[in-house]
């Protein structure tokens, strides 16, 4: 997850606290302590640098926005994985990940034994290599065979799939703002909906409750008017290094008219099936009880985003 473009330089002070600034959540900042920087450098696309510290471990930070920490990487990751394989009605053969360079989201579809081909398209391939020197326990996701990466704009990948390809696409994606801006808009969701198989669900990075509820009333209505027939839902991690310490999911079904039924995602269908994994080790959040109770929403979100989800 990014905020407006930037460079670490910019966040990092002279007595060693890095402080995480944006326009999108204004008058706070998240600051941490930070013991070495590891690697600064810009690619084609951003500012790419690593930090060491001591509470969080190693650091990612693009265009100086925190994407992940080797602390609390794991809540994110696994949620946005396995929320939508595991709501599938059929167990997934073929994925696409939009997105998602640093291999967290590839490491945890590689516990999904159904899967014959996961695709990936991240459009910075400086992310990719950065991960996989400083982040190995995150980049181990690009080792599975069944990985195809794409160095490519993700946007016109979709866009150029085939009709009915994917049983699931993810997009972890940055906020919206920026070159970001457009996977959050009906054009993507529409080239989205026809890549999907009928029954496929996409999962998309959802922002925050607490200061993008008007971002996520509108996606959710956006969804509505895309994915007719199918449904429409919102869940969400708690995560500390995120601001306000939570981040959500947009969950959508692509209708099926051979089977009528409606998809419900927030009734896990089957469970992972590598949880236990000596390679990957075990899951450290998700769980087919922490699936249901991501979908239930506190009092306020519930009352402004019912008009627009499957409730």
């Amino acid at each position: 997850m990014a905020a407006a473009p930037g460079t670490a330089a910019q966040g990092l002070r002279d007595d060693g606290w890095y402080t995480e600034l944006s326009s999108l959540w204004p008058g706070q900042g998240l600051s941490l302590k930070v013991d070495e920087v590891l690697y600064q450098g810009r690619s084609e696309f951003q500012d790419i640098a690593v930090f060491k510290t001591g509470a969080f471990g190693k650091v990612l930070v693009l265009d100086g926005a925190i994407q992940c920490t080797e602390r609390d990487e794991f809540s994110y990751q696994e949620m946005i994985a396995h929320l939508p394989l595991c709501a599938l009605a059929r167990p997934a053969k073929k994925v696409l990940v939009v997105g998602g360079g640093d291999g967290g989201v590839l490491r945890e579809l590689s516990r999904h034994s159904s899967l014959e081909a996961i695709h990936m398209a991240e459009i910075d391939g400086g992310v990719v290599e950065a991960a996989k020197i400083h982040f190995p326990g995150m980049a181990i996701g690009f080792s599975d065979p069944r990985v195809s990466l794409h160095i490519c704009d993700g946007i016109k990948f979709v866009q150029d799939a085939e009709e009915n390809t994917y049983d699931a696409i993810i997009v972890d994606s940055s906020d919206p703002v920026g070159p970001a801006e457009v996977l959050f808009q009906q054009p993507f969701f529409e080239a989205m909906h026809r890549a999907l198989k009928p029954g496929g669900v996409v999962c998309t990075q959802g922002e925050s409750l607490w200061y993008h509820l008007d971002i996520i009333k509108g996606l959710a209505a956006m969804c509505h008017t895309v994915f007719v027939g199918g449904t429409v839902q919102y869940a969400f991690t708690t995560i500390p290094t995120y601001p306000s310490g939570q981040i959500g999911f947009m969950i959508c079904s692509k209708a099926d008219p051979e089977t009528q039924a409606q998809l419900d995602p927030r009734t896990p269908k089957r469970s992972v099936d590598g949880a236990d994994s000596a390679a990957l080790g075990p899951l450290k959040y998700y769980s087919p009880e922490v699936h249901s109770a991501a979908f239930v929403l506190p009092a306020f979100a519930k009352r402004e985003l019912q008009a627009s989800l499957s409730f």
